[in-house]
């Protein structure tokens, strides 16, 4: 049976592929459903799997920046940066989001925002391993 797809998938780049996918499992407690490597070690395909949702990684080129080292070396993004908003980032819901925002920090997530919540659900927002910016909300 092939594998089933929803409507919208982010499609993310990472300078470390491989290395990505098992720090989304281990911190964001997403699911691998397809890793595919290169004799280089590169990622050319990934899939994990959160929630009802999927994410599609890869490292596009080995002269990839990825948005962490991108910031430290561009001050224009170091500007735009400097919120804790996500700026080019994916929302996820999630069914606990005071035991995904513990698991995440434990397992070396910069937090941008705690916990918080509003007429709209609660919510927090942390970057990954390589500086990408996610929003993690649980239903009001």
């Amino acid at each position: 049976m092939a594998a089933t797809y929803p409507d919208v998938i982010p499609m993310i780049a990472y300078e470390d592929g491989p290395k990505a996918m098992d720090w989304l499992s281990s911190a964001f407690g997403f699911r691998e459903r397809t890793r595919m490597v290169g004799e280089d070690g590169r990622l050319s395909h990934g899939e994990m799997q959160a929630g009802e949702g999927v994410i599609m990684l890869a490292t596009p080129t080995p002269d990839y920046q990825a948005p962490r080292r991108h910031r430290a070396e561009c001050e224009p993004t170091q500007k735009w940066s400097s919120v804790p908003y996500i700026v080019d980032g994916v929302l996820v819901y999630v069914d606990d989001v005071n035991a995904h925002y513990a698991r995440a920090k434990q397992r070396g997530a910069t937090i941008l925002s705690e916990p918080e919540a509003d007429e709209y659900g609660k919510r927090y927002r942390a970057e990954d391993v390589e500086g990408h910016r996610w929003m993690f909300m649980q239903r009001g």
